[in-house]
């Protein structure tokens, strides 16, 4: 079975970054065509262009849940409560997983900005990057959240 996890893990693993391969794995679901998600999650990687803030990973997670749950309406106090809950939530259980959101703590970096180039995507990169713990773990929360507004829909 190709769970949203594998696809995940599978584009982070074909050389797009973690935003990008959160993004691409729920393309089916978030009304948006492949191209214009990877341009859109382009910005995100790295930390936010390689800045290492938060992972990619999850501002790809936040994105997906914006596009599935959003609220657009900035008069809905309500929603937009209800929405910021959520991304809170979402936020809390991977840092709770991992122990924090920041880019450069996930990969033990010393350095709070790196240069802008990326780094060549080779066998040894991807043996050394952890990424896809968390990529695939924040495609799995998005499924459970996935799974649980289905449950909670009245009938």
């Amino acid at each position: 079975m190709n769970t949203h996890a594998d696809r995940a893990e599978a584009l982070f693993k074909s050389g797009y970054n973690c935003a990008q391969s959160l993004i691409g794995a729920f393309e089916g679901e978030i009304g948006l065509d492949f191209e214009t998600s990877m341009r859109l999650a382009s910005s995100f990687g790295g930390g936010m262009g390689r800045l290492r803030e938060v992972c990619g990973a999850l501002t790809g997670l936040f994105m997906v849940v914006g596009l599935q749950s959003g609220y657009s309406d900035p008069e809905d106090y309500e929603a937009k409560t209800r929405h910021y809950q959520l991304v809170q939530d979402l936020a809390a259980q991977f840092r709770d997983r991992f122990g924090t959101i920041l880019c450069r703590d996930l990969l033990e970096l010393e350095e709070t900005v790196s240069e802008p180039v990326p780094e060549k995507r080779t066998e040894a990169y991807y043996e050394r990057r952890p990424c896809a713990e968390y990529i695939r773990f924040a495609a799995s929360l998005l499924d459970a959240e996935s799974r649980s507004q289905t449950n909670t829909q009245p009938d």
